[in-house]
C-alpha cells in the first residue's frame, strides 16, 4: 500500500490555511527534498536502512525526509549527500511572476 500523497494533494490541502502561500513554498521545498533523496537513494539501489546508517542517522528520520514531512537543515542534507556520492548544491532561481 503506497500512503504517500501527490504533491498536488498536499497543495490542495494547504493552500486552505491563513498563511496558504509561505506553507505552500515550505512544504514544496520539503517535496522536492525528499523526493530528490528518494530518486537517487533508488537509483542506486539502497535502502532506507543503509541511506541512514552511512548518513548516522536512524531509518525513520530518512522516511520522514523522503515523506516531505520535515525540514532538514544544511549540514543534514550535506552528510546524506555524502552517503547518496554526491555533493549538495544549493540556488537561487529567478521567481516567475506570471503566477
Amino acid at each position: 500500500m503506497n500512503d504517500r500523497k501527490t504533491w498536488s494533494e498536499l497543495r490542495d490541502e494547504l493552500v486552505t490555511h491563513p498563511d496558504a502561500r509561505e506553507a505552500y513554498e515550505a512544504a514544496r521545498i520539503r517535496y522536492e527534498l525528499g523526493r530528490e533523496v528518494r530518486e537517487r537513494r533508488e537509483a542506486l539501489g539502497m535502502t532506507q536502512d543503509r541511506l541512514a546508517r552511512a548518513a548516522g542517522l536512524k531509518q525513520p528520520d530518512v522516511a520522514r525526509l523522503e515523506a516531505g514531512s520535515t525540514m532538514p537543515t544544511l549540514p543534514l542534507l550535506e552528510r546524506i549527500a555524502a552517503a547518496l556520492g554526491t555533493r549538495l548544491s544549493v540556488a537561487f532561481e529567478p521567481l516567475d511572476r506570471a503566477s
